[in-house]
């Protein structure tokens, strides 16, 4: 089996209502999908999300670099050789994960389609039957949070994860409002996205959250300042997972060796795709750090490669990958049983593409053969 032909289509997808982070706030969502042709006529989809804050990268630098160098690359080379593959983009060029994502991605779904095997069965096969699935609370202001918490629970949800980060007394008021609303029963994660910067400013919300039955806080530092990692972890009782500072085995190998998290967030726009990730669960799973398949807010493509990621790897405990239930439009059909998600049994990602959808999305297009 050869790769013929890689189409690649830029679009925006459209979401209920903005996302709201740290760092920025998202009328839609910029992705970017490929469409991989076999000289089988097998078709495999995959997604790069990139995001100059998280992967460094853009949406309009990474549709060049596909376009221009990484999907010439790859034609006429075996999708199944994905060992290979990463190694040849990887001495081609450096970095650029959600790219190197995209065209994993594709492969994979090309390849289970091909053996007729879900491609959790690829690498490693199905571990777990079932995750609970978390709402996002966006920044908001904290009667806001706390209403929708409210309101997602009579959905179905008992778990949220609640984004923070813009200056710590407003961000403890905002976690102390939705654990007063939910009760003690839900589960609520913090994720401050960079937010409270370093690890002094970390320490004083840690302190004020204390009492508030916190499953976890997400990424309050710099994402370089893996020093200040080690600093809160040693001086609170709150477990701290690290996100935008683990992007690739040279930082898990820092992480472990300092103890730096008590929990990692692997994603596949992060570290380039469901063979890093596979990879990186592992090199966790040996230090005895769980691990958790996050979001970067990705359509049913990139979400379905996350799931199949997480249900085949024993250390992987929690997901995210909720881009789907935020878009008003979607170019695939990954669906959710709130608030879990089971995915199928269907070959490859298990995803149907809408062409017509993509289409009606899609802001510019090329074709490399």
């Amino acid at each position: 089996m050869k790769i013929e032909a890689i189409h690649i289509h830029a679009i925006r997808l459209p979401l209920h209502s903005p996302f709201i982070v740290s760092y920025g706030t998202y009328h839609d969502m910029p992705t970017i999908i490929l469409k991989l042709e076999t000289d089988e006529g097998i078709v495999g989809y995959g997604e790069a999300l990139p995001d100059e804050y998280v992967t460094g990268e853009s949406l309009e630098s990474t549709y060049s670099l596909l376009k221009h160098t990484l999907a010439p690359l790859l034609i006429g080379k075996n999708p199944m050789e994905f060992e290979k593959l990463h190694d040849l983009m990887n001495e081609t060029i450096y970095a650029v994960p959600a790219a190197k994502a995209a065209l994993d991605i594709a492969c994979f779904d090309a390849v289970g389609k091909k053996l007729g095997q879900p491609v959790y069965q690829l690498i490693g096969g199905r571990y777990h039957e079932k995750f609970p699935i978390t709402h996002v609370l966006s920044i908001a202001e904290p009667q806001q949070m706390a209403d929708e918490a409210a309101a997602m629970i009579e959905k179905g949800y008992d778990s949220f994860k609640m984004k923070v980060g813009t200056a710590v007394q407003k961000d403890v008021e905002r976690i102390q409002a939705v654990r007063e609303r939910v009760g003690e029963g839900i589960n609520i994660r913090v994720d401050v996205n960079q937010g409270w910067k370093n690890s002094a400013d970390s320490l004083v919300a840690m302190r004020s959250l204390k009492e508030l039955n916190i499953d976890w806080v997400e990424q309050p530092v710099s994402a370089d300042d893996i020093d200040g990692m080690v600093e809160i972890k040693s001086k609170t009782d709150i477990p701290v997972m690290i996100d935008e500072g683990m992007k690739g085995p040279r930082e898990l190998r820092e992480i472990i060796r300092k103890r730096a998290a008590d929990k990692v967030n692997i994603k596949l726009m992060k570290c380039g795709g469901i063979l890093p990730a596979a990879k990186l669960a592992y090199q966790a799973e040996m230090a005895g750090i769980e691990c958790q398949v996050g979001s970067m807010v990705e359509s049913s493509i990139g979400s379905a490669a996350g799931f199949h990621v997480a249900f085949s790897k024993k250390n992987i405990t929690s997901v995210e990958l909720t881009g789907p239930l935020k878009f008003s439009k979607d170019i695939g059909n990954l669906t959710y049983d709130v608030p879990f998600i089971q995915l199928n049994e269907k070959p490859g990602l298990g995803v149907e593409v809408n062409e017509q959808t993509l289409d009606e999305l899609t802001k510019f297009k090329d074709v490399v053969r």
